[in-house]
Parts: C-alpha cells; sequence; structure tokens
C-alpha cells in the first residue's frame, strides 16, 4: 500500500494525486528514486512523505550524484578528456567491482541496497573531487593537465553511477551520454573509463524540489470528499521552529525601515574554494548595479540553478570583509542545518524594487 504524509490518500487534503498533477508540478525522476530508495525484495508499504521525499532527492541526487558532473564539466567545457586514465587511489575499481552487486541486488528487486551501494561510491568520488579542489587550478597554465586529469576522473566516476542510476534514472544517463558524446548503452560501460572524448556544455540535470511546487501540487489536488466533508479547520502548525529560535525583541517601525531589502536577480553564482558552505553570488539590482554576496547556502543549492532567479537582497548593510573577499550584503533565507530555502518573490518582481 501507498500513504501520503503517514495517512492514506484523501481528496480533500490533496493526497490523491493523480500522475498528470504530478507532472505539471515535479520531475517524474524524483519520484522513481525516492521509490528506488525504499523499495527491498520484500512486500512492505511505501510512505510518500514529502518532507522527506524533497530533502532525499535534494541531498542525494541533486547536492550529490549531479554536483559531481557539476563541479567538474564546467572546467573542461569544450575540451578533451585525458588520453590515459589517471591515478584516482582506486575509485573507479572499486565501484567497478561492486557493479555485480548492484546487478544482484536490481534483480531480487531491492532496489534500495542497489541505491545505498550506489550512493556510496557517490560519496567517495565526491570526497576525491573536494580535495582535489579543481576550482583552485584554473586559471594556471601551469595545472592544466593537472585538472585535465582531475576532471577526467570526476567524470568518468559521474558517468560510471549514472550507468548505474539508468534502470532507475534512464533520464540522467542520456543526458550523461549528451554531456560526453557518447549515449550509455550498456551496464558494462561501467567497467572501463572514457578517455579523449570531448566535453560538452554543462546543462541543468535535476533541479532541487521546492517546497512551493509541492504544495502547489497538493492545492491543485484538493477537492471536498463527500465522505471526509470539507476541513473545519485549518491545519496546526507546528511550533518547534518558533521555540528553537525564539521572537526577537520589539523595534520601531523607524528602526526596521532603515533596512532597505531590494529585489534582486542572480547573475553569478559559483562555489567558494575551500569554503564547504558558501557561494560566491554576483547580484544585479537593475541596469549596472551590481553586488557581491557570500551566502552560506552550498550544498543546499546548485550554483547553475540560481542563475536568473530573483531573491529578496539586504542591499545598504555596510561591506563586511571575509576570508574570501568582501560581501556587500545578504539574501533573505529561512532554514537551519538540515534545509535552508531561499525567498521569492512573487511572479511580477523586478530587480530594484523595494520590499516594504
Amino acid at each position: 500500500f501507498l500513504t501520503v504524509n503517514g495517512e492514506k490518500m484523501s481528496k480533500s487534503k490533496g493526497t490523491f494525486i493523480l500522475a498528470s498533477t504530478y507532472l505539471q508540478y515535479l520531475d517524474p525522476a524524483y519520484l522513481r528514486y525516492y521509490y528506488a530508495a525504499k523499495l527491498s525484495s520484500g512486500v512492505e508499504d511505501i510512505d510518500l512523505n514529502f518532507e522527506e521525499f524533497a530533502n532525499k532527492v535534494n541531498a542525494d541526487m541533486v547536492g550529490n550524484v549531479v554536483n559531481l558532473a557539476s563541479r567538474t564539466a564546467r572546467f573542461v567545457q569544450g575540451r578533451q578528456l585525458s588520453a590515459s586514465y589517471p591515478d584516482d587511489g582506486g575509485l573507479l575499481a572499486r565501484a567497478a567491482a561492486e557493479g555485480q552487486q548492484i546487478a544482484e541486488a536490481y534483480e531480487q528487486c531491492d532496489f534500495a541496497r542497489a541505491m545505498r551501494i550506489i550512493l556510496a561510491a557517490s560519496d567517495r568520488a565526491n570526497q576525491f573531487i573536494e580535495q582535489a579542489a579543481p576550482w583552485n587550478l584554473r586559471g594556471d597554465p601551469a595545472s592544466a593537465e593537472k585538472l585535465r586529469d582531475v576532471c577526467t576522473i570526476g567524470l568518468n566516476l559521474f558517468r560510471q553511477i549514472a550507468v548505474y542510476l539508468a534502470p532507475v534514472l534512464p533520464g540522467l544517463a542520456e543526458q550523461t551520454g549528451q554531456l560526453l558524446g557518447v549515449p550509455v548503452r550498456h551496464w558494462d560501460e561501467s567497467q572501463r573509463p572514457l578517455l579523449g572524448v570531448t566535453v560538452g556544455e554543462f546543462k541543468h540535470m535535476m533541479r532541487r524540489v521546492e517546497r512551493a511546487k509541492i504544495d502547489a501540487m497538493l492545492a491543485a489536488s484538493a477537492e471536498p470528499d463527500e465522505e471526509e466533508g470539507p476541513p473545519d479547520t485549518l491545519p496546526m502548525d507546528s511550533d518547534e521552529p518558533l521555540r528553537a529560535e525564539p521572537l526577537a525583541p520589539q523595534i520601531s517601525f523607524d528602526e526596521f525601515a532603515r533596512v532597505d531589502l531590494r529585489v534582486a536577480r542572480v547573475l553569478g553564482a559559483e562555489e567558494v574554494p575551500g569554503a564547504k558552505k558558501l557561494l560566491k553570488l554576483t547580484l544585479g539590482l537593475g541596469g549596472e548595479n551590481r553586488r557581491t554576496v557570500f551566502a552560506g547556502i552550498r550544498g543546499f543549492y546548485e550554483p547553475q540553478e540560481l542563475i536568473g532567479r530573483l531573491v529578496i537582497c539586504a542591499a545598504n548593510l555596510a561591506p563586511r570583509k571575509m576570508k574570501f573577499g568582501v560581501s556587500e550584503g545578504m539574501i533573505v533565507a529561512v532554514g537551519d542545518d538540515s534545509g535552508v530555502y531561499l525567498l521569492y518573490p512573487d511572479d511580477g518582481a523586478k530587480p530594484g524594487q523595494r520590499v516594504h
């Protein structure tokens, strides 16, 4: 049986979701991975918990697997991978040896076990890239070959993972083939590296699951249920966030008005070498007005998925000198160490407009 958020599906609560409605709001790859990560060879009920759904897809797929490609492909775009496979400390060989275990897990319908083995390989690959830090090698002619070797390793480890995920995420395998110019067709391609091919332009492979889209899907699915009747009251929200971070002392309206909140467009976004939590954002406030802001959202948002989006920026903060540069403002977000969520203006807002 399938339950949603721990309860049976309900039309009045919007949890009786048609496939056609889901597809209007969310990528089917999200659901394919989420179900695969929960399905074992036994007969068990599955609960589609949307908070867990968003966190798992964002952490495992966007922040882990796809992140491996986005962190390396852009440094060798339009260039060929190394002609011979560099020393990766045995990472490719280790994951290749695990291919038999993954295949057996698939054959036994133990998809959850297959996903665990694959994600562990992706974790190791990301650790390698973090230590190799290709972003520190770019721009240095003397390090050009080392940069290519690091990216050759990273992209081959990513391709190997994409091959293993192909039974669950065929779209990701197809995108991988487009990026590297060689289609993913056979399981055996996980056993050997791809060398000398020209790397194409990296395009978004999977965007973060946004809670707003989940809420919109649930709202679109909701309709009065004759048996249950319309809800008499709105759901009671937990007070846990308020207890975790109590209200600040009162301030006057004039004090609040001193903070100049503006709509800004993200013109550029990149990881900050040596900073595990920071992204460096270039914000446009309209015309030629630009701001550089360091935001603690790395790991929760991919740099490429932010470009072009509108955010809310505290625009009149005094510049703050940091280890990695000068931050000229802040962007507005909510959350904690388990999840960070940017606040976006509604349709029609324009860069430079003030938040009143």
